[in-house]
C-alpha cells in the first residue's frame, strides 16, 4: 500500500508543480499536452464555461477528476462539504460558493505541492469559508458526524485500501449525510495486465472498483440507497489513449477493455440515528 501511496503522491505532485509552471497538467487520463488541449477522454468538458469563470485559471488547469461532483451532489446552502483528495481545490473552491457563507468546505489532500496550489488558488478567487487539510483519505483528520456531504473526483480509486477509505467516510458524515462523488469505475472483468501496472493507478484506471464490488462497499461500510450512475463510458479509442507510455500492449489489451471502464457518479447516504426511547411501550 505505501508504494501505490508514493506512487501517487509523486505524481500527482509533478502534477501541481507542471501548472504552476505553465506546462499543464495530466494523472488522470492522457497526456500533459492532451489534457490541456481539451482532449483527454476523462478529464476533458466536465466543467462549463460559467463554472470555470468563477475561478482562477491554475484551478481549472490543475483539476484531474473524472466527472463533476459539485454539480450532481445537490449542495445546499449551510452544509459542510468535505472533498477527498482535493488537489488544486476546483471542487472544493466551487462547493464553497454552493453552500454559501454560513457553509463551510473541507479539501484534503496528501500533496504538499497540490495543497499549495489549492490555497493560492483560494487567496485568487478570494473564497473564505473554504479550508485545506493535509492528510490521508484513509485516516480523515475531523471528528465523527462533523460533515453533512462527502464529494470526491477520481481520487477513492486511487486508494489502496478503500475499504478503509468509505468506513471513514461513514464516520465523519452526519446522520442522514451524503456520499456523492465521480469516480471510474468498472464492468465485468479487467485484463490482469492492467491491473498490475502500477503507473496506471495513478491513471485512475488499475485501482478502478467493479461497479458491483463498490456498492458492497458502500453496503458494508454501513451506507444505505448506494447506486451508481454512469456518466461517460469509455470505448476502445479511449482506453488506447490512458493505456499508451504505459508499458501496456494496447493492440492486445484495448479490444479488452471496451466498454468497461466508466466514469460514473457514486450515491449513498448514512443513515439517520435510531432515536432512543425509553417509554413503557417501546423498551420491551
Amino acid at each position: 500500500m505505501n508504494a501505490i501511496q508514493n506512487v501517487v503522491k509523486e505524481k500527482y505532485g509533478q502534477a501541481a508543480l507542471r501548472v504552476v509552471t505553465g506546462k499543464g497538467a495530466a494523472c488522470c487520463g492522457g497526456s500533459p499536452s492532451s489534457a490541456s488541449s481539451g482532449g483527454d477522454p476523462i478529464t476533458s468538458d466536465l466543467y462549463d464555461q460559467l463554472q470555470k469563470d468563477e475561478l482562477p485559471e491554475a484551478a481549472v488547469l490543475a483539476s484531474l477528476g473524472c466527472g463533476n461532483p459539485t454539480a450532481l451532489a445537490e449542495l445546499k446552502p449551510g452544509e459542510v462539504v468535505l472533498d477527498l483528495g482535493s488537489g488544486g481545490g476546483i471542487d472544493v473552491l466551487l462547493s464553497a460558493k454552493r453552500v454559501g457563507p454560513h457553509g463551510k468546505a473541507y479539501g484534503l489532500d496528501m500533496t504538499d505541492e497540490m495543497l499549495s496550489l489549492a490555497r493560492d488558488n483560494q487567496k485568487k478567487a478570494g473564497v473564505e469559508n473554504v479550508e485545506f487539510l493535509k492528510g490521508e483519505i484513509e485516516n480523515i483528520p475531523l471528528p465523527d458526524n462533523s460533515v453533512d456531504v462527502i464529494i470526491s473526483n477520481c481520487v477513492i480509486n486511487l486508494s489502496a485500501d478503500k475499504d478503509r477509505v468509505l468506513r471513514e467516510a461513514f464516520r465523519v458524515l452526519k446522520p442522514g449525510g451524503r456520499f456523492a462523488v465521480s469516480d471510474v469505475v468498472t464492468r465485468g472483468e479487467i485484463p490482469e495486465e492492467v491491473r498490475k501496472n502500477m503507473l496506471l493507478w495513478v491513471g485512475c484506471v488499475a485501482g478502478a472498483l467493479e461497479e458491483n464490488e463498490y456498492i458492497s462497499k458502500l453496503t458494508a461500510a454501513g451506507f444505505e440507497n448506494a447506486a451508481i450512475e454512469p456518466t461517460r463510458i469509455y470505448r476502445t479509442e479511449d482506453a488506447l489513449s490512458f493505456l499508451l507510455d504505459k508499458g501496456i500492449a494496447v493492440e492486445k489489451v484495448g479490444p479488452l477493455v471496451d466498454g468497461k471502464f466508466m466514469s460514473g457518479f457514486v450515491r449513498a447516504q448514512k443513515p439517520q440515528s435510531t432515536k432512543l426511547c425509553c417509554g413503557p411501550t417501546c423498551c420491551a
